[in-house]
């Protein structure tokens, strides 16, 4: 709390008013005199939380003397802080509540974080961003290129067959690992075959979109009729009806950038890969954009060409670091197992976009698949935070806590929160579910066990097909000793997921348990049976993406960013 002073001029009754006036201020003020705390601050310090992190310029190198604005969520005074001469910053004694942060520097752009969620006893690291006085001259983050952070510090020298794939721990967690590396390539809001947002062309009514063909149609020598009407078919999603149009407009205009880029993306989109790189290599021999390496790059690695796809993402991050262009070049690196490159990408990604969702998912997909499973939690921890109403971070954490031995306080909070912003849907209720199992005393831990059984129940009732959902109550059942209801139970999740070889494991346990011994081995044949062929298949699928071979240049891989 900042100091005060109590002023008073001279009266007829000096001592009377000086007196009241002291005692006045003692009163308003003595809840804080008393704890010797801002607001915001904690009254219990075992309940208090810590913020803390680092400030950066878009350069990535630390901004001392900083100020970094802390503000508690009913507008109170804010806390401040100065970064020391490595740019970290640190509240503590804080009490739970939702937050603001925002740090300035003269010369600086300035950044801010929030809304901020902090739980009793929680300690959140959030690194804040200033944008440079160059950077700050040319664009900005927010309109989506900012100047290149720095040259990467890894090379891609090739790619080689997965022989031997790696991993931390069991083949659950590396199947896991797999599993979510996809699931990251797929949170890219482009589709393959497009390198740019969806226009608002492609919000055309039908009247509009007709009135577009009829005057391509009855211009087959008009220009502008054919690649206005070959664009929207494009931005709407008719990349093959499009390209009768965008070629027709090709021979009246060979010159013309725009069309030729549309009957790019077209040939990408119909699946002609052969000709859309031609096109694309064509028009980059003319201008080095962004965008068509970008486009390149989705072209490439639809041909089987990984290598020369993840060059082409560099490049176009290079020429323009936007959030797409980073976040692709980290998912494609991902997806290839070049784990340090990826967290290197997305690390840096966070940094110059401190509100990406997605680019905190990345990121902490990528330790996940190092094995640092505390760092992915808490970089899960911070998306779900950034945006608690965006449900993809809550189902990333979901899965992966699904094969951990351990369960976190920070799981079982934010998991509990996607379950409560999103009551009626399966797998937030699931995903609660498991947490808290995973945290239970044993069985005896009954008030827990009743709340676990209610979540699965109420995520069944809401998806009946979900084989997962009666899994879980299977194995609820069996920790009890209520065979039968465990037979049901994992015969519903059989009935709803076929393939789900846990389920015929543990109802053939289920059964030599209760003596059918004849049901049990014939669920154990059916169990052998998935396994094998679910193992061929994912060794197929690792041989099928080739991996990555590159180098660190300028450090080890022990000294990875935080």
């Amino acid at each position: 709390m900042g100091a005060f002073r109590v002023t008073a001029h001279r009266s007829g009754c000096l001592g009377t008013r000086i007196a009241t006036c002291i005692l006045a201020v003692i009163a308003l003020f003595a809840p804080l005199l008393v704890q010797g705390q801002s607001p915001g601050q904690s009254q219990n310090p075992t309940d208090s939380a810590t913020v803390h992190g680092f400030v950066r310029d878009s350069r990535d190198s630390p901004v001392a003397a900083a100020t970094v604005y802390l503000q508690f969520k009913n507008g109170t005074q804010a806390l401040t802080a100065r970064t020391d001469s490595e740019g970290t910053y640190r509240f503590s004694a804080l009490r739970e509540g939702i937050y603001t942060l925002r740090a300035e520097m003269a010369g600086y752009g300035e950044a801010t974080f929030g809304p901020l969620v902090l739980g009793q006893k929680e300690t959140k690291r959030i690194d804040l961003t200033l944008e440079t006085p160059k950077a700050s001259k040319a664009t900005t983050a927010s309109a989506g290129t900012v100047e290149f952070f720095d040259e990467p510090a890894f090379i891609v020298a090739g790619v080689t067959e997965t022989t031997n794939p790696g991993g931390h721990g069991s083949d659950t967690i590396l199947r896991t690992t797999e599993a979510l590396a996809k699931a990251t390539v797929s949170l890219s809001k482009e589709p393959t075959g497009s390198s740019r947002p969806v226009s608002a062309s492609a919000s055309y009514s039908a009247a509009a979109e007709e009135s577009l063909r009829e005057a391509a149609e009855h211009g087959p020598g008009n220009f502008d009729a054919n690649h206005r009407f070959g664009k929207v078919l494009v931005d709407d999603g008719n990349a093959r009806g499009a390209l009768p149009y965008l070629e027709r407009a090709s021979q009246l205009n060979p010159g013309d950038y725009e069309n030729a880029h549309e009957l790019a993306l077209a040939y990408a989109g119909a699946g002609e890969y052969e000709r859309a790189r031609a096109n694309v290599r064509s028009l980059l021999a003319q201008q080095d954009k962004a965008e068509l390496h970008h486009l390149l790059g989705d072209v490439e690695e639809r041909l089987g060409n990984p290598l020369e796809a993840v060059r082409e993402y560099q490049r176009a991050a290079e020429l323009n670091p936007s959030e797409p262009n980073l976040f692709d070049w980290g998912a494609e690196l991902l997806m290839h197992r070049a784990v340090e490159p990826a967290i290197d990408v997305f690390t840096k990604g966070s940094r110059l976009f401190p509100r990406s969702v997605r680019m905190l998912v990345g990121l902490g997909v990528a330790w996940y698949a190092r094995g640092s499973y505390e760092q992915a939690a808490r970089r899960l921890f911070e998306a779900s935070d950034l945006n608690p109403d965006d449900p993809n971070p809550y189902l990333f954490l979901g899965k992966m806590q699904t094969v951990e031995t351990t369960q976190s306080e920070g799981s079982v909070e934010r998991l509990g929160r996607f379950a409560r912003l999103q009551p009626e849907d399966a797998l937030a209720n699931y995903y609660y579910a498991v947490s808290l199992w995973r945290r239970r005393k044993g069985p005896e831990d009954a008030e827990n066990l009743a709340q676990v059984e209610s979540l699965l129940q109420k995520a069944v009732r809401l998806d009946p097909k979900f084989g997962a959902g009666y899994l879980q109550l299977g194995i609820l059942y069996s920790e009890r000793k209520d065979f039968p209801k465990a037979i049901s139970a994992y015969q519903k999740a059989i009935e709803a997921s076929p393939q789900l070889a846990e389920a015929h494991y543990r109802l053939a346990h289920a059964y030599r348990l209760t003596g059918q011994r004849s049901k049990a081995q014939k669920e154990l044949q059916l169990y052998n049976q998935i396994s094998k062929k679910t193992a061929e298949e994912a060794e197929r699928e690792r041989h099928e993406i080739q991996q990555f071979v590159y180098t660190l240049q300028g450090r080890t891989s022990g000294s990875q960013p935080q």
